[in-house]
C-alpha cells in the first residue's frame, strides 16, 4: 500500500483551558478524496488549518506529502492547493488574469504557464469566459475558477472547505462531476469539508469529528452500516409520551431529534404496523426509509450537523487573509 500523503499522530490545537482539538489520529492514501464532517465547534476547520499550515499544533504531528507542517511550512504550501469557504477571487480581474496571477505567485514556469492556464480553463469549461471579469461569473463558475488556480501549480493535495456551500443542488452536481474528473485525470489527492451529507457521499471514506475528536472513520456504507437495518421517523403532538411508549412497549430506544423521534429497527416492514398498532398517543406523521449518514451523525454525535456559527466563520476569513499574505 503506498504511504499515506496525509499523516496526523495526537494532533491537538489548545487555546488556553480549552481543546478545540484533542489528539487526531488519521491517514489520507494517495488520489482518496477523504470527507471530514463535524458539528459545529468540533474542530474540523482547526484540524485543516493545521494540515494547511495556517495553525501551528500545540502537540502532536502532522506530514503532507511527506513534510512535517511544522518544520517545512513553505514547502507544505508549495505541494497543496486550497479552496476557502469565502470567495477569495479578484471580480475586478478576469478569469484568466486571476489564474496568471496565482501562476506567478506559485513560480510556475512562464514557458508552460499559458499552457497550463489553459488546460485548467478547459477542464473546468472556463475558457468561452475566460476573457470576462469574474464579476460577471455564476456562483458555479466562480467556484469552478477557484478550483482550477488551486490546481494550477499541480499541487499533490487539494484541500476544500465546503467546497459547494450555497450553491443549488444542480450547480453542485456540476462541481462534483469535474472534482471527480480531476481525480481521474491527476489522480490529486481531495481533503473536504462538508455538512452536506448527500455530498459526502462522494467521499471514499469519512471522518466524523466530535468535540475535537474523531468519532468515526470508515467508507459512507461501513459507517450506514453501524446504524442497522432500516430507520422510522415519527412525529406526535406527545412526543415524550411517544418515546416513553415505544421504549416500554417496543423495546426499542428512540432518538430525538427536534421534536422528531427515529427508531432503528431490523426490519422496519415489520415494525410500523405494530408502532400503529400498539402506541396509545396521537400518531402525525411516520415514514420508513434505509439508513443515511444523517442517520449516523445523529447516533454518533448526539444532534444533527448544522452550518458552522458566524464566529468560526470570522475565525475561517482571517485565517485565509493570513494565507493570502504569505
Amino acid at each position: 500500500m503506498a504511504e499515506a500523503v496525509i499523516q496526523a499522530g495526537g494532533l491537538v490545537k489548545r487555546y488556553g483551558e480549552l481543546d478545540a482539538v484533542r489528539g487526531i489520529d488519521l491517514e489520507v492514501r494517495p488520489g482518496e478524496i477523504f470527507g471530514f464532517l463535524g458539528p459545529n465547534g468540533a474542530g474540523k476547520s482547526t484540524t485543516i488549518s493545521m494540515l494547511c499550515t495556517l495553525l501551528q499544533p500545540t502537540a502532536g504531528t502532522a506530514r503532507v506529502a511527506g513534510i512535517d507542517v511544522v518544520e517545512d511550512p513553505a514547502r507544505v504550501r508549495r505541494r497543496i492547493g486550497l479552496v476557502f469557504q469565502d470567495p477569495s477571487l479578484d471580480d475586478q480581474l478576469t478569469g484568466r488574469e486571476n489564474l496568471e496571477f496565482h501562476a506567478f505567485i506559485y513560480n510556475v514556469p512562464a514557458a508552460i504557464r499559458r499552457a497550463r492556464i489553459d488546460q485548467m480553463l478547459e477542464l473546468l469549461q472556463l475558457t468561452d469566459r475566460a476573457g470576462s471579469q469574474v464579476r460577471t461569473y455564476s456562483g458555479g463558475m466562480k467556484r469552478r475558477l477557484e478550483i482550477a488556480r488551486g490546481m494550477l501549480h499541480e499541487p499533490q493535495v487539494l484541500f476544500l472547505d465546503e467546497p459547494t456551500l450555497g450553491l443549488d443542488p444542480q450547480t453542485r452536481r456540476s462541481i462534483w462531476t469535474h472534482l471527480n474528473e480531476l481525480r481521474a485525470r491527476t489522480n490529486i489527492t481531495i481533503f473536504m469539508t462538508t455538512h452536506y451529507m448527500d455530498e459526502a457521499e462522494y467521499c471514499d471514506r469519512i471522518a466524523i469529528i466530535d468535540r475535537g475528536q474523531i468519532v468515526a472513520l470508515g467508507t459512507p456504507d461501513q459507517l450506514k452500516a453501524r446504524v442497522g437495518g432500516d430507520v422510522v421517523t415519527m412525529t406526535s403532538s406527545r412526543p415524550e409520551a411517544a418515546a416513553e411508549q415505544v421504549e416500554k412497549m417496543l423495546r426499542v430506544t428512540p432518538i430525538r431529534d427536534d421534536g422528531t423521534l427515529r427508531i432503528e429497527v431490523p426490519d422496519g416492514k415489520k415494525f410500523v404496523p405494530r408502532l400503529v398498532r400498539e402506541l396509545t398517543v396521537p400518531v402525525d406523521t411516520i415514514s420508513l426509509r434505509r439508513p443515511s449518514l444523517d442517520d449516523v451523525f445523529l447516533k454518533l454525535t448526539g444532534h444533527a450537523i448544522r452550518d458552522e456559527e458566524a464566529g468560526a466563520k470570522e475565525q475561517m476569513r482571517a485565517m485565509a487573509s493570513r494565507w493570502r499574505r504569505r
